[in-house]
């Protein structure tokens, strides 16, 4: 490279520097009157009387404009206060009311196709008892099945019920031990409709999107409604709801020798007194929907309940409902012996105590 460090390029390196520095600035020029295209009056420093009254127009005009805004905002901040609280007297529902509402409202539609699939097999479609114990009595839903407990049975199984470690009651909860197949959400749902109340009409919905589902005859939109009465209250001084289910019957874990219309025992059955035999083999349906003994003249029945680990029984009743003979509850597979006193010619239905589903008619000739 040809060029010396620190020297200027393009200057005569014989020129002296003071004549370098400063550099020379030519002097400023005042810009004439003519580049500014403003008409001289606007370009006074005083107000016209004109310009003045349009200052003023243009501030009322902003103050209409601001005032108006607050009227919109103080509008909209009211409107949506009554939206989200209610309006008073109640005039209008809370959306956070309504909302709570609606979703209940669908944790019950979901939680009926939880019971249908997993739970009404046992204990009938509408809560009336079969293989598991009734769920829709009055006294029962007042206070005993509260969510509480309802949700420590889902939990542990049916061994929290009676303390029963056989009980066929299995653990429904996948956080019970072990996992059972419902998670929280499904457990949650099925509280909900367990303890629905018979005042409001729910949907029955598809299991799969959840449309609503028709009567395939009438093209009618399918409802159910609750079990639980929400003015059901008890007589003054009944007895609550027992905490086992199986001590509302008195029931015994054997067989016992028989039992009176009141419930205790009879007397012990003659070699030749006549012989009834029934049978239940599960907790559907007796083995004998019909049986026959003679009339006027005591006789025994001889009851054999063949399902493991299932307790029933044989409950005669006369034709008003009223109860003539209830024998004690046995734990299958178990036998037991009922004496029965003399009965009128006629028929007589009979049901377990247990399973009110299971039902037959004895006639007495």
């Amino acid at each position: 490279m040809t060029d010396t460090p620190g020297r200027e390029p393009g200057r005569d390196p014989a020129e002296p520097a003071e004549q370098r520095l400063p550099a020379v600035r030519p002097p400023d020029e005042v810009a004439p009157v003519e580049r500014f295209t403003s008409p001289p009056a606007i370009r006074r420093l005083e107000f016209s009387p004109e310009r003045a009254a349009q200052v003023v127009r243009q501030s009322a005009n902003a103050r209409w404009v601001g005032f108006l805004a607050l009227v919109v905002i103080i509008l909209f901040i009211s409107l949506y206060w009554f939206y989200e609280l209610g309006a008073p007297a109640g005039l209008t529902t809370a959306r956070q009311a309504m909302e709570i509402d609606a979703q209940q409202v669908t944790k019950v539609e979901r939680g009926y196709l939880v019971y249908e699939a997993n739970c009404a097999r046992c204990h009938g479609v509408d809560g009336e008892g079969g293989e598991g114990p009734v769920l829709n009595r009055q006294d029962k839903l007042f206070s005993h099945l509260n969510e509480a407990y309802i949700h420590n049975v889902l939990t542990v199984g049916g061994r929290y019920v009676c303390g029963n470690p056989l009980s066929k009651m299995p653990i429904w909860s996948d956080q019970g031990n072990p996992p059972g197949p419902l998670n929280y959400r499904q457990i949650e749902e099925l509280i909900a409709f367990l303890l629905a109340t018979n005042e409001k009409t729910y949907i029955v919905r598809d299991e799969h999107l959840l449309d609503p589902k028709k009567d395939p005859i009438t093209g009618q939109v399918l409802t159910f409604t609750g079990w639980r009465d929400p003015n059901y209250q008890p007589d003054p001084g009944a007895t609550p709801y027992p905490d086992c289910w199986l001590d509302e019957f008195g029931s015994g874990a054997s067989a016992s020798p028989g039992a009176s219309p009141g419930g205790s025992p009879a007397a012990t059955p003659g070699p030749d007194s006549p012989t009834v035999e029934i049978s239940a083999s599960s907790s559907t349906a007796f083995d004998q929907s019909s049986v026959t003994a003679p009339a006027d003249q005591s006789f025994v029945i001889h009851f054999t309940n063949n399902e493991a680990s299932v307790p029933h029984n044989v409950e005669l009743k006369d034709a008003s409902g009223a109860s003539l003979m209830r024998g004690d509850i046995i734990t299958g597979p178990a036998e037991a012996d009922y004496t029965v006193d003399a009965l009128a010619a006629g028929d007589y239905p009979f049901v377990c105590s247990v399973h009110p589903n299971m039902t037959g008619t004895l006639t007495a000739e």
